[in-house]
Formats: C-alpha cells, sequence, structure tokens
C-alpha cells in the first residue's frame, strides 16, 4: 500500500509540471502574438488602416528597390572620386544622368579599386530608406471616413532573401473611431522581390569577370580585329592610320560584340552555332544584358603614333637590302583600353544594374583578380611631400602662364596641381617628396609641355619657360607642283630636341610648331604602276654535320630556295628631302601658314631605282617659307 501511495504522489507532481509548462507556453504565445489576436476582434472596425499601412510600406520598400537596383545596390551611394587623363573613370557611372557606383574601377591615381555593398549593407540603407520615407503615408482618406491615426517614429528591420523582402516595423499605430481604440505595434510585411536573386546573380558575374577577366579578352579579340597590331604586308610603300580613326573603329567593335555577350539561358536564341563564342558559363533564367556606349568616358591610347598618325615603314629599300628583291612592311602597335560595362539583371518589373572599368594593358589584358573588396593601395613617394618647391611659368616674353604641375620621379608620377597668376606671376608652392634628379613636368594648352630637371631633398626654386606653339596651315609642294594636285601623299616629320610632330598630307593639312631646331624629312608617295616580278634565290650557310663529327666543330653546306611572288606597287616614292633647320618664334608668330617645297626624285620604273630614291632623300633639300 505504501507503493501505491507514492506512485499516486509522483503523478500528482507530473500532472502539475505539464500544467505548468502548458500555462507558460500559452502565456509566451499570447506575448509573441499579441498584436494579430487582440486585433482581430476588432478587425472589422479597423482592418483597412492596418491594410492601407501595410500596402503602403509595401510600396516604399519597392521605390527603395528600385533606386538600389539602379545604383549597384546602394540607396546611399559612396562619395564621389573624380578620375583623371589616366583613369576616366571617376567611381561612378553617369547612367542616363544618374550615377552607379562602379563595383570594380581604376582610380584618378592608378590604383585598383572595388566598392561593393553587402547584402547587410543593403539591408540597413533599405530599412533606413524605409524609416525616412514612411512619413509619406497619407491617411487623410481614412480620417475623412472619421478615424483618428497617430503614429510614433518607425524603427525598421529588414531581411532579404531570393524573391521576398521581410520588412519589420516597430512603430506603435494608434486608430480610434466610434469610442473604440486600437494600438498595433508590429508591422510584419513580405513584399515580393527578386533583389536578392539579382543581387546574387550580379555577385556570380562579377566573380566570374574577377577569376577569369572575360570582358578583357573580349575586348583583346576586338583589338586584334578591328585594329592595327602586329602584322606583315608585302608592300614597298608606308601605311598610314589615323589613330582617331582606329578608336573610333574600336569603340564601335568594343559596343557591337560587348552587346552580344549572353549568359547560359533561354531568354535568348542564338542565330548560329559562331554565335556560342558569347555565351559565358554562368546560368541564369532571368534577363542579363551587357552594354557599353562609346560616349561614356574611355581612354584609347596607341604606340608608337606620331601626331596622331600610325605610321608603317616598308623594309628592303634599304641600301644592301637589294637582294631581298622585294619589300614588306611590319608593323606593332601597343594599346592601353580604359572602358566602362554596365551589367543589367532584369525581368519586366525589376532591375538591378553594376558597372565594371574593363583595363587592356599594354595591349594585354590585367591580370585575373583574386583579393576580396578594400585592395590595399600601393604605398608611392607622392604620399610623402616634404620639400617645399616654388614654381613659375611663364612664355619667351617672360608673361605668366597658367600650367598644370606634375613631379616625376622613377616611375611614381605625383600631380601637383596649377601654377595660378597672382602679382604678375604664374606661381605654385607645394611641398614635393623628396627625390634626387626628378622632373618636373609642366603643360598648359598651346605650349610645348616642358620637363625640368631639379632634386627636390632641399627646398627651391623652378623657374620654367614655355614655349607657345603656333597652329600653321600646311602646305607641300613638290617639283612646282602641289602634291595634293599630283594624287599623291606625303609624311612630314618635325624632329627637335624638346617637341617633335608629324604630318600626313593631304589628309591633314595643318600643323602645330614651336620655335627651336628641327631635322626635317619629307617624303612623297605618287601613283605607280611597277611590277616587281617573281623571283627565286637560292641561299646556303654553312651548318654543323650530324653526329660525332657536328661536336667536334666540323659543318657543311646547306642550301635552301626562297620564291618570291611578284607585286604590283600602286604608290611610290616620287619626291622629298631632307634639312635642318632652326625656326625662329617670330617667323611662326608673324606667319598663318608655311609651304615645304622639295625636289622630285627620278620616275620609280623598277626596284633597284625605288632603292636609289630612298637613298637620294639624304642629299635633297627642303624649303621652308612662312606667309
Amino acid at each position: 500500500m505504501e507503493v501505491k501511495k507514492v506512485n499516486n504522489k509522483q503523478a500528482q507532481v507530473t500532472i502539475f509540471i505539464i500544467i505548468g509548462i502548458v500555462i507558460i507556453v500559452a502565456a509566451l504565445g499570447i506575448f509573441i502574438f499579441r498584436d494579430k489576436i487582440f486585433i482581430s476582434a476588432g478587425a472589422s472596425e479597423f482592418q483597412e488602416v492596418y491594410d492601407y499601412f501595410d500596402s503602403c510600406v509595401e510600396r516604399v520598400t519597392l521605390d527603395g528597390v528600385q533606386l538600389a537596383g539602379s545604383q549597384g545596390g546602394y540607396i546611399e551611394i559612396p562619395d564621389f572620386e573624380p578620375g583623371s587623363e589616366y583613369a576616366p573613370f571617376s567611381n561612378q557611372l553617369d547612367f542616363i544622368g544618374q550615377p552607379v557606383p562602379y563595383w570594380y574601377y581604376i582610380s584618378g591615381n592608378g590604383f585598383v579599386k572595388e566598392q561593393i555593398p553587402s547584402k547587410k549593407e543593403i539591408e540597413k540603407q533599405l530599412g533606413e530608406y524605409i524609416e525616412k520615407n514612411i512619413e509619406t503615408c497619407d491617411f487623410s482618406d481614412l480620417r475623412a471616413k472619421g478615424y483618428e491615426i497617430s503614429a510614433d517614429n518607425p524603427s525598421t528591420s529588414v531581411s532579404i532573401s531570393k524573391n521576398v523582402i521581410g520588412v519589420n516595423v516597430d512603430m506603435p499605430l494608434s486608430v480610434s473611431r466610434n469610442e473604440k481604440k486600437e494600438i498595433k505595434s508590429r508591422h510584419n510585411i513580405d513584399v515580393f522581390s527578386k533583389l536578392g536573386k539579382f543581387y546574387d546573380l550580379a555577385n556570380e558575374v562579377y566573380g566570374e569577370e574577377k577569376k577569369n577577366s572575360f570582358l578583357e579578352k573580349y575586348s583583346v579579340d576586338v583589338m586584334y580585329n578591328y585594329a592595327p597590331v602586329t602584322d606583315v604586308e608585302i608592300s614597298c610603300s608606308p601605311k598610314f592610320w589615323n589613330a582617331q580613326d582606329v578608336a573610333d573603329d574600336l569603340k564601335s567593335g568594343l559596343s557591337a560584340n560587348i552587346g552580344n555577350i549572353k549568359l547560359s539561358g533561354d531568354y535568348y536564341s542564338l542565330n548560329s552555332k559562331e554565335n556560342e563564342y558569347f555565351v559565358l558559363p554562368v546560368s541564369t533564367d532571368e534577363s542579363v544584358n551587357f552594354i557599353y556606349d562609346s560616349r561614356w568616358p574611355s581612354r584609347i591610347e596607341i604606340w608608337p603614333a606620331q601626331n596622331n598618325i600610325l605610321i608603317a615603314e616598308p623594309v628592303g629599300l634599304e641600301e644592301g637590302l637589294g637582294v631581298l628583291g622585294f619589300c614588306y612592311i611590319p608593323y606593332h602597335f601597343v594599346y592601353d583600353i580604359y572602358y566602362p560595362v554596365l551589367i543589367q539583371i532584369y525581368d519586366e518589373k525589376e532591375l538591378f544594374q553594376f558597372p565594371v572599368a574593363v583595363v587592356i594593358d599594354k595591349s594585354n589584358p590585367r591580370q585575373a583578380l583574386e583579393t576580396q573588396n578594400d585592395l590595399p593601395e600601393e604605398i608611392g613617394i607622392c604620399n610623402y611631400p616634404t620639400t617645399s618647391i616654388d614654381v613659375y611659368t611663364f612664355d619667351s616674353n617672360l608673361k605668366p602662364v597658367e600650367s598644370s604641375i606634375e613631379f616625376q620621379c622613377f616611375n611614381d608620377l605625383c600631380n601637383i596641381g596649377s601654377t595660378t597668376i597672382s602679382g604678375g606671376d604664374a606661381h605654385i608652392q607645394k611641398d614635393f617628396p623628396s627625390c634626387i634628379n626628378g622632373k618636373i613636368v609642366s603643360k598648359a594648352e598651346g605650349y610645348v609641355t616642358q620637363e625640368y630637371l631639379i632634386s627636390t631633398n632641399t627646398p627651391g626654386v623652378a623657374n620654367i619657360l614655355m614655349d607657345k606653339l603656333y597652329d600653321l596651315n600646311l602646305e607641300v609642294v613638290a617639283g612646282g607642283l602641289d602634291v595634293n594636285d599630283r594624287n599623291g601623299q606625303a609624311l612630314i616629320y618635325f624632329q627637335g630636341e624638346r617637341y617633335s610632330t608629324s604630318a600626313f598630307y593631304p589628309e591633314q593639312t595643318s600643323i602645330k610648331l614651336a620655335e627651336g631646331f628641327y631635322n626635317i624629312s619629307v617624303q612623297v608617295f605618287s601613283e605607280s604602276s611597277l611590277t616587281i616580278p617573281a623571283s627565286t634565290t637560292s641561299n646556303c650557310v654553312q651548318v654543323a654535320k650530324p653526329g660525332i663529327f657536328g661536336f667536334f666543330g666540323q659543318t657543311h653546306e646547306e642550301c635552301f630556295t626562297v620564291n618570291t611572288p611578284s607585286q604590283t606597287l600602286g604608290s611610290a616614292l616620287s619626291a622629298g628631302g631632307k634639312s635642318t633647320e632652326f625656326i625662329l618664334e617670330n617667323d611662326l608668330k608673324n606667319s598663318q601658314n608655311v609651304k615645304i617645297s622639295v625636289p622630285n626624285l627620278p620616275p620609280v620604273t623598277s626596284l633597284d631605282q625605288l632603292q636609289a630614291n630612298y637613298q637620294l632623300l639624304d642629299y635633297q633639300n627642303i624649303a621652308l617659307e612662312f606667309t
């Protein structure tokens, strides 16, 4: 019997424990769901107020989503950083008047930077946006129905998932009518949006670009297909390209080809199997655009170029090379191509876009990036200015010339500022990095860029004379007849110690010159019908004998045959000359035209005569006439 009593007591204790747990769970449930529990009783009275508020929060959220999507994930964009002549991007792309922060770019001083918002940062900015704009919720129509509505300051949290944004607004919303009153403090709204999905896809595309530099690789292919890069052509006349025309062709090619890039998906159809070249190994069921507009800030620089002209000179006409029996033109041009690409992910309702900078440096794609956000900047000498230097810039009449000033120390180029006119002088006083045998580089529109050698380990003064450039109309006459009238073309070089320039006449009908000594060279090319016949030449060389005999230095003769196809020359060197001249500033200042006269060369009737004409250039003088 005692055993039964103990068991009954244990059963009673167990029942009390269960009842206690039920009470605690019920209390917690009432506390957690108190808004829904207590509001449901008055739902018929106040539900339209709460429904309107929820719809207003949804509208404000979608407005914030639209803004974030159009600005690379940012609602509050980072502070503006200007670009430079070297890297023209800044840290924002102006897209139809709206600034879109770059996710990857080159800063104005040449540093690689990333500015990718994290999902937590987007959630934080979106929450702040909702808090600021909840006040736009207009209850006036509801108040007209007799509702008395008041609200305290909101506190908002946001959670972004793939297709839904959870918005939690903690804000006491007091509603009363007909002596009934309720307060709802917590408002949980699910907003259907693909912001999270689009952001994740954007990161995947950007990761592919970081890892494999696919935009740069496409760009290099465009460069080789739309511009002269490296080649050899059979010809005895030089080839010319206008650098600006080449740059324009490259921009057109980039715009067309970048626009064809796709992700692996079903939002497009390929017209041919060759177009699979444009498909990236990133899968999606959304639409994606890659955009480059030639009007966006870009830099295309080509070397070697002379006065905006690319020139390829023929080989095989020099003295001693007549044994070749033909001419050819080798050329190799090097390109810097910096331009932006905007990547858009979208459907019929939403858009997420972000730009990246594409960098081709010396004809090579940039190296793939392995680091994460906030790439460390290199520490250069420009960050340590220690020595005060006064810089004055003036022309040959000692009149002040406002100039931009840079300082070069080894491979570092530092932006110092600009001289400004004050008290009759163009002057700047700045601290320079300490450097032995550095160069102050002074640039001004309409003047020759000057380099001033200076050591900045002690304070000093730099007085820089700026040589003025004069723009003159150009006329080239060969044998008394304008080259243009004889359907010819002339290549003119002015090579000076501090300034050099060139022109391709008649395509270029003006030239800029400054005072100084120049080595001047003129080559005039006219129409030709000379045909160089096909030829076969045999050449023999001594090579090492095979086996042990070759090891001990014994040789034998091996011969080979070179077959050269026939060539028809469309143009040939017909006039020209060379001379050295000192050009006075007075001649330039008092003139608007420069006439360059050269004598004719013997008619080209054979390859030997063509080679002889190139040798005769050294013995024919050039006459300059300024008017």
